[in-house]
């Protein structure tokens, strides 16, 4: 029994066999970290969530043949290009049309996905994405983490829920695969908070939701207010019960591209159980079993919340 849409049967449906990713880095930064609109990028960053992507710099082919390298031996002949550091879409257009342009004309690349920022989707980006969606599909992750105003501005986001509203309305318009990212238990907010921006990205038109663990890695200004008992992260129980609300709330269409995430577990500060990602991944799975979690099973449109919260 499949208790909810995982990425990996989606990868199968699309595809026919298994796909892998490469992540990659395009040398990109944030307006949060060049002064745009700040300079020490978002409060758990330390590193644009790309520590492990292998960098571009101005030979495509060659980064995509390192990446595969590193995943040789796991049975894959298809891969997507993850574009992962940092804002992917932060950038001179013509530089991301050669970056892209190339990437996906590689044979062995079935899909690319950018990682990038609501606030960081121009006409000439959307043109450029339209462009590209025609020769191989596109994926676009917008970090969104939260629709709570006062955690945004505690994470120092930097853009309004306006701002990702019209990011999905904009792209889902040119047929590109939308995938939002969420935090489970970042400060200051209630197990119902969390579940209410489940509730939101469910409704909001997304394709698919990453489900992400808030963990605490060395050298962030996030590191500092735990450190000084500003905080505390979750324990693995409470993690997983959120996860589960969250999990009823979404529609049952929706491909879950992550049930958690880690840091390098050299600058993991905490929690430290999520260094043990096959115990935890376990520790899912049997919850669901138990609580009998189906994807959806509480999901219910509504309109008008969805156009309340646009506003």
């Amino acid at each position: 029994m499949s208790r909810y849409r995982s990425i990996n049967s989606y990868l199968r449906e699309q595809f026919g066999e298994k796909v892998y990713k490469l992540s990659l880095d395009g040398g990109f930064t944030c307006p949060t970290r060049d002064g745009t609109k700040g300079t020490r990028g978002c409060i758990f960053c330390s590193g644009g969530s790309g520590e492990f992507s292998i960098p571009v710099e101005n030979d495509v082919y060659q980064a995509i043949e390192t990446a595969k390298s590193l995943v040789a031996g796991k049975g894959a002949k298809k891969y997507i290009a993850y574009f992962q550091s940092y804002t992917g879409t932060y950038a001179p257009v013509e530089r991301l049309r050669y970056l892209y342009t190339e990437t996906i004309r590689h044979p062995e690349i079935v899909a690319l996905s950018i990682a990038t920022r609501p606030d960081c989707i121009s006409d000439e980006v959307l043109s450029l994405l339209s462009e590209l969606n025609k020769i191989k599909p596109v994926w676009v992750e917008l970090g969104l983490q939260t629709i709570h105003p006062q955690t945004a501005e505690y994470i120092r986001r930097g853009y309004p829920l306006s701002d990702y509203d019209k990011a999905v309305q904009d792209l889902s318009e040119i047929g590109i695969n939308v995938i939002v990212h969420m935090i489970i238990g970042l400060p200051g907010e209630t197990p119902e908070m969390m579940v209410e921006t489940a509730r939101y990205i469910g409704q909001s038109g997304a394709d698919g939701i990453k489900f992400q663990l808030l963990h605490v890695l060395k050298n962030t200004d996030l590191a500092d207010d735990y450190l000084s008992g500003l905080f505390h992260t979750l324990s693995l129980d409470n993690y997983i019960s959120v996860l589960e609300q969250c999990i009823e709330q979404i529609p049952p269409s929706m491909v879950i591209h992550r049930l958690t995430g880690d840091g390098a577990k050299r600058d993991l500060l905490a929690p430290l159980w999520s260094a043990d990602k096959k115990h935890v991944l376990n520790a899912i799975q049997c919850s669901f079993v138990r609580d009998n979690i189906i994807q959806g099973s509480k999901y219910s449109y509504n309109r008008f919340s969805a156009i309340f919260h646009s506003i």
